[in-house]
């Protein structure tokens, strides 16, 4: 099976020349797509939340995906490097038509592969480690952790840990201490007090939060 992956990031963008593209590459290796993927969304979202991330499951050995570039798949070098890995992995291929990217059964791919699975652990590894650096520091500084004594209500990943989200994002930005926490961007906004970023965020998962320094209950 072949699979043509398009994705814009607004309704206001084209998905004609990125299929255009897709295209008149497969005609040029006597292929052709089976099966089209369109969506807008944008690519910071998580790829396993997007269209994306269901064809990518289904996907078994010797089937293939194009796309017009690389950054369709993801806006982060780690996103589109743990996709890569899942296909290769799974004996897919990946053809891109601007990177000229042909990812498939072969030495360079095999090498890739083990680059992309490496450079993913290490960022797990770094992660882990800067969220016990973080932890410590709060413990040391006396600050409390975790849900409160004695309170009541709903499961939620996040309940007591605003103070955690607070330093992560002072020190690393709202991206990165989404990361760390393995919590979405609403869910940040919410545990830190962005209360009026909430609604933004559900509409743009890219807005830019960055000059929001102070956190409110």
């Amino acid at each position: 099976m072949i699979y043509g992956y398009i994705r814009v990031s607004t309704d206001k963008q084209t998905v004609e020349n990125q299929r255009y593209e897709i295209q008149r590459y497969c005609e040029s290796k006597g292929i052709s797509v089976d099966k089209w993927i369109e969506e807008t969304v944008s690519g910071t979202k998580s790829y396993s939340s997007r269209s994306l991330g269901r064809v990518i499951k289904r996907m078994v050995k010797d089937d293939v995906l194009v796309c017009s570039e690389l950054s369709r798949l993801g806006r982060t070098l780690f996103m589109i490097m743990e996709i890569l890995s899942l296909c290769l992995n799974k004996g897919c291929r990946v053809y891109t038509v601007k990177d000229n990217f042909c990812l498939g059964d072969n030495i360079e791919s095999k090498v890739l592969a083990f680059a992309f699975g490496l450079s993913a652990e290490i960022e797990r590894t770094l992660i882990s480690q800067r969220t016990r650096e973080a932890l410590q520091r709060l413990r040391n500084e006396g600050k409390p952790l975790g849900r409160p004594k004695g309170a009541k209500g709903r499961h939620n990943k996040m309940q007591g840990k605003a103070e955690l989200a607070r330093q992560l994002h002072r020190e690393y930005g709202v991206k990165e201490a989404c990361k760390i926490l393995g919590v979405s961007k609403s869910t940040f906004y919410r545990c830190c007090g962005f209360r009026q970023m909430i609604a933004k965020c559900k509409q743009n998962e890219g807005a830019d939060v960055s000059s929001l320094t102070n956190c409110h209950k």
